[in-house]
């Protein structure tokens, strides 16, 4: 403990008993300290030297930076959701489609592939083949709309969720929606993507459309919408049609993105396809629509694709 800068009294000692001294000495001794007494003090003596005070150290203040959540990957039930094949449970494992889309935008999901093509959470682009290239989806059901090619198999949940779209626009008085194609095998897409190579040259194919290997419809979550009345348009004729405007502002809510936006071209390499819609299941769409993206490489961080690699 430090002293205290004031003086300390001393206790009380018991005096000293000694022999006595002759009376010479003793009148000797007490003159010395009448002289003494009376000499004038000596102010010139230092007084005692406080106590330096002892330095305070200072504790760095501890700036806390964004916290780092833990590995969501680590958590059992995104583990269970993913061993089982439930994409939504997962994602609501990670807390919702921002929070998912965080995740892997930081480098935090690691149990999350954006090349598995079974997910819905699938990127495919111009430098994002399939993988496998020749990959088919494990359920395929028909379309619940009138279609206008015989492409019309889609993933299951795609197909429950493209008709309670389709049955909401016609509610809403905009009309009705059909579809040109949905799912394409890695064999029709040669084809298809062949054909238009043959009618524009393969610069104007591969603005239009994807090389084998590289097509969302591979996938069977995408989907080509048209507008029908008497009967149903041409892809070329939906952009300019009430049920375009609707699909465009509605469509998130049903879990799809309109997947090639005019303003995402230099990203995706994509000429716009109004009527080209993607399904991302409700909880990607809705983080898609509320933080505004136009490409899921935009959404998901990834590099733009606007041309192929080879």
């Amino acid at each position: 403990m430090l002293s205290s800068p004031h003086a300390q009294h001393a206790a009380p000692r018991s005096p000293i008993r000694g022999p006595a001294l002759p009376i010479g000495v003793a009148v000797t001794a007490i003159g010395m300290l009448f002289s003494i007494a009376s000499a004038p003090m000596d102010t010139s003596v230092e007084p005692a030297s406080m106590p330096e005070p002892v330095a305070v150290v200072q504790v760095p203040t501890v700036k806390v930076g964004a916290t780092i959540a833990a590995d969501p990957c680590a958590e059992p039930s995104v583990l269970e959701s993913l061993a089982s094949g439930d994409d939504a449970a997962t994602i609501a494992g990670f807390g919702g489609g921002e929070n998912f889309r965080a995740a892997v935008v930081a480098g935090n999901a690691p149990c999350i592939s954006l090349s598995d093509p079974s997910r819905l959470w699938v990127v495919v682009n111009k430098t994002r083949p399939l993988d496998p290239i020749e990959f088919e989806p494990a359920s395929l059901d028909s379309v619940p709309l009138q279609m206008t090619t015989l492409s019309g198999l889609v993933r299951s949940d795609v197909a429950v969720a493209v008709g309670q779209m389709a049955d909401a626009a016609s509610a809403s008085g905009v009309g009705v929606i059909g579809a040109n194609n949905g799912y394409r095998s890695y064999s029709l897409q040669v084809s298809t993507y062949d054909s238009h190579v043959r009618a524009e040259g393969q610069e104007g194919a591969d603005a239009g459309s994807a090389r084998p290997g590289h097509s969302e419809h591979q996938t069977g979550l995408a989907l080509d919408v048209v507008a029908c009345g008497g009967g149903c348009g041409g892809l070329d004729d939906f952009g300019a049609t009430a049920q375009s405007d609707w699909v465009a502002a509605h469509a998130w809510e049903y879990g799809f993105i309109v997947r090639y936006e005019g303003v995402g071209t230099p990203v995706t390499g994509y000429s716009p396809e109004p009527w080209h819609l993607r399904y991302v299941g409700v909880d990607i769409a809705a983080a898609y629509h509320a933080g505004g993206f136009h490409t899921l490489e935009e959404f998901f961080g990834l590099p733009a694709a606007p041309d192929y690699a080879y």
